[in-house]
């Protein structure tokens, strides 16, 4: 049973946090271990173990990014140890990035990594408003629609994860 199987809802990018946070509470009081102490120990391990799902799915289903994540493996688009092609364009981009970063390593710059900073922020707005409409046009979208924009999320997921790994390069060149 998925998370969203779990909470009765359909799988969605951005599902509604209130109705989340309800099914959540309605399903710890209906599995709280407190409430089968006089039921088999089968029973209390069945109980135990939905406990623990339900906290799982409110923890990945609160939280965008976990969500992003689990819907992108729970529709087989992440692949254990897959070696993931970024777009050319992207890297291209980016090589100008990292050369900027490893001129800092060497020659610190205020000026410049202000600017690399804001470079890639503007990145990383891009990308937040490309896959706000993605993940929204999933949501409404049909099966048959799934396929290209699943693909297209991925590709942002990863666009996004190569950002992450600049910034912490920037975090430590800027300590």
């Amino acid at each position: 049973m998925n998370y969203f199987e779990l909470y009765g809802i359909p799988v969605s990018f951005n599902p509604d946090q209130q109705l989340i946070k309800t099914k959540f509470y309605a399903l710890s009081k209906q599995y709280h271990p407190d409430f089968y102490i006089n039921e088999s120990q089968e029973k209390q391990d069945e109980v135990l173990e939905l406990s623990t799902l339900n906290n799982k799915a409110f923890q990945v289903l609160k939280d965008p990014q976990k969500r992003l994540h689990y819907i992108l493996d729970l529709k087989g688009q992440l692949v254990e140890g897959e070696n993931y092609a970024l777009p050319q364009s992207f890297l291209m981009e980016m090589m100008d990035v990292n050369e900027a970063l490893m001129d800092l390593e060497f020659e610190p710059d205020t000026s410049k990594l202000t600017q690399v900073k804001t470079d890639i922020a503007a990145f990383e707005e891009s990308l937040a408003n490309e896959l706000t409409t993605l993940t929204s046009t999933f949501d409404v979208s049909t099966t048959n629609e799934y396929d290209g924009l699943l693909k297209a999320i991925k590709d942002i997921y990863y666009r996004n994860k190569y950002l992450w790994r600049i910034k912490e390069s920037i975090a430590r060149i800027a300590s």
